[in-house]
């Protein structure tokens, strides 16, 4: 076990690369199973998260190889299993994107429940109800098994009851290895859907529709090996944005595809963070006065989240750290995950006032002098937040469990000494009972 220990204060300044996109990745790893030729991703995050879904592939008979320090080459051209591995399975929620391609491919799938962050209940059904609008067989409880028709899978309509993005990539998946048009409505739409999109079309599918919430899948009996770099994570390039405004640096994010923070670029701005954009950089000016901008009639703002093109419910816990440095009250609302906000009491500890009113809205009210103490980070997106304020506060922090932070960024630790932190990775020695 490792933690992190961190002296507060400096300010976070110089360049950054932005890493690829984890949620993209994690998708377009399963997708090789698609193919039995060769598929070549560059630009793949070094993270826990990816690390154990290639695990999980291996351990069925994916060969995989890092051929450079971010460039992977998978082949599934001998495939020994349907059924992953249970233990690495719970590691990770998106071990369940294989249920798809080997659904498609192999006409069967044995999953084992996924694992994940702990952050509210994240629902199975949508993935296993596209299986069935294509013809699949579902069964079991635990230990879930979806087996195709005798005639395989059909093309067909999907509806999706809630823009799941997993739910969303297991049925491209399963639909572009299906002859004929696929629709999907209700769609999710997220720039790590997209990305998986590209993909699929580089390996032969073809697809209507890629941004919006009604894509149609013209699916084909074969597709091919392709080379593809997975697009940047703008997930992290916002914690960026808000490490760097909290400790009132300046930063120059590279390779942050503007495109994708457009929407997340608005609600900063409610928090007084303002940023430019040159070419395909992201800029964070110094010295920020960070001060929460009124709604009309000097109403109380708000931070809610919601399915792209809305605020990514990814981001909720890092707006709710970086409003404890700005002047004004905002509201943050988390209204798809019912335990995202349940981490707010270690920076209450660490003198951030803020009100939980229920589990999906607080009250911040800033600006707040935090100060340095030992907390744990229950998930990825709750250890940033503890991150920027451990960063921004007076004293030492300490941040435990740090192998969630290390599932979703990659070499944090060793990229924020480059910006000028004070941070130092220590190992824990384990409590004997």
């Amino acid at each position: 076990m490792e933690k992190f220990v961190i002296q507060g204060g400096p300010p976070l300044s110089g360049e950054i690369i932005a890493a690829g996109n984890k949620n993209a990745a994690l998708p377009i790893l399963a997708a090789c199973l698609l193919t039995d030729e060769e598929v070549v991703l560059t630009n793949v995050p070094r993270i826990r998260d990816t690390e154990t879904q290639i695990a999980v592939l291996e351990g069925i008979g994916v060969r995989a190889e890092w051929s450079a320090v971010n460039e992977l080459r998978l082949r599934a051209h001998s495939i020994t299993s349907t059924a992953p591995d249970e233990v690495l399975s719970e590691r990770i929620r998106a071990s369940f994107l294989l249920a798809g391609p080997l659904l498609a491919r192999f006409g069967e799938a044995r999953m084992p429940p996924p694992g994940g962050d702990f952050i509210g209940r994240r629902r199975l059904d949508p993935h296993l109800d596209a299986f069935r609008d294509m013809g699949a067989r579902v069964e079991g409880e635990r230990e879930v098994v979806v087996s195709r028709p005798p005639n395989g899978l059909q093309p067909c309509g999907i509806f999706m009851d809630e823009p799941s993005v997993m739910a969303t990539e297991n049925a491209l998946m399963a639909a572009a290895l299906t002859p004929g048009p696929t629709t999907i409505g209700n769609a999710a739409c997220e720039p790590h859907v997209q990305d998986l999109a590209r993909l699929l079309v580089r390996m032969g599918a073809q697809i209507d529709g890629i941004g919006s919430n009604v894509i149609t899948v013209h699916g084909r009996d074969r597709l091919g090996g392709a080379e593809h770099r997975i697009c940047a994570d703008h997930i992290e390039v916002a914690s960026f944005m808000a490490l760097a405004a909290a400790t009132r640096g300046e930063l120059r994010i590279r390779d942050a595809q503007p495109d994708d923070l457009i929407t997340i670029r608005r609600h900063f701005r409610r928090l007084g963070l303002q940023s430019m954009v040159e070419g395909d950089d992201v800029l964070v000016p110094p010295d920020q006065a960070l001060e929460v901008r009124d709604d009309l009639g000097d109403a109380i703002p708000k931070i809610d989240d919601g399915p792209w093109p809305a605020f990514p419910a990814d981001l909720t816990s890092i707006a709710l750290a970086l409003a404890t440095q700005a002047r004004g009250t905002i509201l943050i609302f988390e209204k798809m995950f019912e335990n995202r906000l349940f981490f707010v009491d270690k920076l209450v500890a660490m003198g951030a006032r803020i009100t939980l009113c229920d589990p999906h809205r607080a009250i911040v009210s800033g600006p707040s002098r935090l100060h340095g103490e030992r907390v744990e980070s229950p998930d990825i997106r709750a250890g940033m937040a503890m991150l920027i304020a451990a960063l921004c506060a007076d004293g030492t922090s300490e941040i435990g469990n740090v192998v969630q932070i290390d599932r979703g960024y990659e070499r944090i630790d060793e990229r924020l000494r480059n910006l000028g932190a004070r941070i130092e990775r220590v190992a824990v020695e384990p409590v004997l009972a």
